[in-house]
């Protein structure tokens, strides 16, 4: 039985009655720069804590004050900067050294994978003006100034190499690297994926050391992806593990400057886990190393001696579920050597803590049936923390000081979602700031009580492109499922809704672990296709099932060896939920997602079909037995050991129930849900003998870029035609 709580609307964005109503098309949405909501980018706090950089419309990179914004300095001109052959470029990124003397930047940046690129480095000296080439061997990847700013370390060819930058000297580190088989100092893919990060070396604090990954991925198999571009089909190879398989062995390693030593951390002697993590502790001899077992539920932080490479465990995490490694990249050790910061689950829900170099905990700093949501830091001298939390509620965001004596400052208070980027000495903090129907607003706020200082960006040239059109409110409702679950959604009608009129469905979702897409927070273009479809008379819903993030815990790992379950079912609920609204046509309904949300609609139309009227399934995994040791092993373990988990829900072992107009799309040159899932599910599909329409975009990976005006055109008339709209 489903009982029917609360619909709560959001105030929206106000609309002139005399506003000329213009309508969105897609040519809108994804050609057209006018409706991009910006945010303050280029940004770079400095020492002081007092000033920041930032980048000017010309790529200059000037000095601001943070109190008034009154330029103080130039740090690079841009038409100043000539090559080799006395040529002016355009720089693609910078970094700044820590005497901030120097700039670091990059052009001709050239994509790999999610986050890893190579790109040609130059070095600017604000001194003398001059303009260093890095290396001139070849493309380099991840550089970066030693702390000194003496040196620049990089990585090429899965090499790491130094550039003496005061001898003009290029020292290479690592010989054995080799495409393929070794990476020194960098990750290889799923690391890449799935832990989120790519350059695998650090700096020692004094800049006399580096830490770096040796990746050995010789037993790792390999997996072919085709590139059409010539009349013979281009294939690029690369190590791809998937669930069960064999991974990379990791050794973390230390370089020594002066003496050209090369000595191994003493990491164990298990080689199937993994080291998603290291970090130089405040004492530049001693590098912690983070060690996982490969079922991702213990965790335990390995202090090494960076000179004889011994180890020695000195705090260690253990769950029933698995642990979450990105929540701790605001991991902090304090200088006095005696503690860090640690964010963890206490009673049910992810505190703040703060452990002894002993492994025993000093202090809970935060508690309560609310998540921290990420860790900024701690101000050493003021004896603080900030921190971004759920506590008002699973679907915003805020910011949050806590002072030594436990009394907690609320630093926003806008209803929506806040996020922060703080200065050197935590005196100020950036608020970027946005709500469902409100594109983001950048503050300079006080970070003793949050007060606003001045604007950065309130993106009111795309305000007021938005008062051209007719947009509805969007409006956030919760429901009670036959099992006693609350779950939260949003809802977009159309603008001249009539409730006594019946109005079909877009159900919306991706449903993976720890996500969300019920958040009070800007969603870009996509927050405008829904508005497009809203003024076509189609409602259009999303709903967080079991599984996703910020509500503790219980809610967000139920799911543990059972992916698809539970967020199937719950999605079920919800469209039974919709069907009771008397406005809702319960016969017109239709699903929508991508990647993870591709998935649960290709559950949705085959396991549980009978539900939706039709289904859209972009670049979904159809078999976790297809995908990643990384992701897919942390919440199935491998398929030796739950061969239901993996084939229970999966969509190819239910095709013969397709009910329903189906819509699959993949890019073929998807290197991260591999179009295997795709095709091996046509394959299904063809032997059941159902009709579906089909999509794939070559060349395209996971994120479908450039063609997204296309695809949504494509989705347009498939909504039209089954929606009736």
């Amino acid at each position: 039985m489903i009982r029917i709580l609360t619909i709560t609307c959001l105030a929206a964005f106000c609309l002139s009655a005399h506003a000329q109503t213009q309508q969105l098309t897609e040519s809108d949405i994804w050609s057209s720069s006018r409706l991009h909501a910006k945010k303050v980018s280029g940004f770079r706090t400095m020492n002081d804590g007092l000033h920041y950089t930032n980048t000017t419309q010309e790529d200059d990179i000037l000095v601001y004050e943070y109190k008034s914004g009154t330029v103080k300095d130039t740090l690079l001109r841009a038409a100043e900067l000539l090559d080799g052959n006395g040529d002016n470029f355009r720089y693609d990124d910078y970094q700044l050294s820590r005497s901030e003397t120097k700039v670091l930047i990059s052009t001709a940046t050239e994509r790999i994978y999610r986050h890893s690129t190579r790109a040609d480095f130059y070095v600017f000296n604000r001194s003398n003006g001059k303009l260093t080439r890095v290396s001139d061997k070849g493309k380099q990847m991840f550089a970066s100034f030693s702390p000194d700013g003496f040196k620049v370390a990089f990585v090429r060819d899965n090499n790491l190499f130094i550039k003496d930058l005061v001898k003009s000297r290029e020292t290479q580190v690592t010989f054995d690297g080799r495409l393929n088989e070794i990476i020194n100092g960098g990750t290889d893919w799923v690391y890449e994926e799935e832990f989120s990060f790519d350059q695998a070396y650090a700096w020692s604090p004094d800049s006399r050391r580096i830490a770096f990954y040796k990746f050995n991925e010789t037993r790792v198999r390999e997996f072919t992806i085709p590139y059409y571009d010539q009349p013979y089909v281009d294939q690029k190879t690369y190590k791809y593990p998937k669930a069960g398989e064999d991974n990379a062995i990791v050794h973390i390693h230390v370089y020594d400057l002066s003496s050209g030593r090369t000595v191994k951390m003493e990491t164990g002697p298990e080689r199937d886990q993994y080291i998603p993590r290291i970090r130089w502790t405040a004492d530049p001899g001693k590098l912690c190393v983070m060690r996982l077992n490969r079922h991702q539920n213990k965790l335990e932080l390995l202090l090494c001696d960076a000179q004889i490479g011994g180890s020695r465990v000195f705090y260690t995490e253990e769950t029933k579920y698995y642990i979450e490694i990105d929540q701790n990249d605001g991991m902090h050790f304090t200088a006095d050597q005696k503690s860090f910061f640690w964010l963890k689950p206490v009673n049910g829900y992810t505190h703040l803590v703060q452990i002894g170099m002993d492994g025993k905990h000093i202090r809970q700093w935060t508690g309560g049936d609310w998540d921290v949501t990420a860790f900024y830091g701690y101000d050493e001298g003021g004896n603080a923390v900030y921190f971004q939390s759920a506590e008002k509620s699973p679907l915003e965001r805020h910011i949050y000081r806590i002072d030594s004596k436990g009394r907690k400052t609320a630093l926003t208070k806008t209803g929506g979602t806040h996020d922060a980027e703080f200065s050197a000495n935590f005196r100020y903090f950036i608020d970027t700031w946005s709500d469902t129907d409100s594109p983001y607003r950048c503050t300079i706020r006080a970070s003793e009580d949050g007060g606003e200082i001045r604007l950065l960006e309130d993106n009111n040239p795309v305000k007021d492109e938005m008062r051209a059109y007719d947009l509805s409110t969007t409006e956030f409702f919760s429901f009670m499922t036959s099992g006693g679950d609350e779950l939260h959604g949003w809802m977009i009608k159309p603008p001249d809704f009539d409730p006594s009129k019946k109005y079909p469905v877009l159900q919306y979702m991706y449903g993976g672990p720890g996500s969300q897409t019920v958040r009070r927070r800007w969603g870009g273009a996509n927050y405008f296709y829904w508005q497009m479809l809203a003024r076509k008379g189609c409602i259009v819903v999303s709903v967080d099932n079991r599984g996703t993030g910020a509500r503790g815990e219980a809610f967000q790992k139920c799911t543990f060896l059972n992916l698809g379950k539970l967020e199937v079912d719950d999605q079920v609920e919800a469209a039974g939920y919709l069907a009771t609204l008397p406005y809702i046509d319960k016969n017109r309904m239709a699903v929508f997602g991508w990647s993870y949300g591709g998935y649960m609609t290709s559950l949705l139309m085959t396991r549980t079909a009978g539900t939706f009227r039709a289904g859209i399934a972009v670049a979904p995994v159809t078999s976790w037995r297809f995908y990643d040791t990384i992701y897919t092993e942390r919440y199935l373990h491998t398929p030796a050991e739950n061969a239901a988990g993996y084939d229970d829900n999966s969509p190819i072992n239910y095709a013969d129930r397709l009910e329903g107009s189906f819509l699959l799309v993949h890019g073929l040159y998807d290197d991260n849900v591999h179009f295997q899932n795709s095709a091996l599910f046509v394959n299904a599909l063809v032997k059941a003998g159902k009709h579906f329409e089909t999509f794939f975009y070559p060349n395209k990976n996971h994120a479908l870029p450039g063609v997204r005006l296309h695809l949504y055109r494509r989705i347009t008339r498939f909504l039209g035609e089954n929606l009736e709209i």
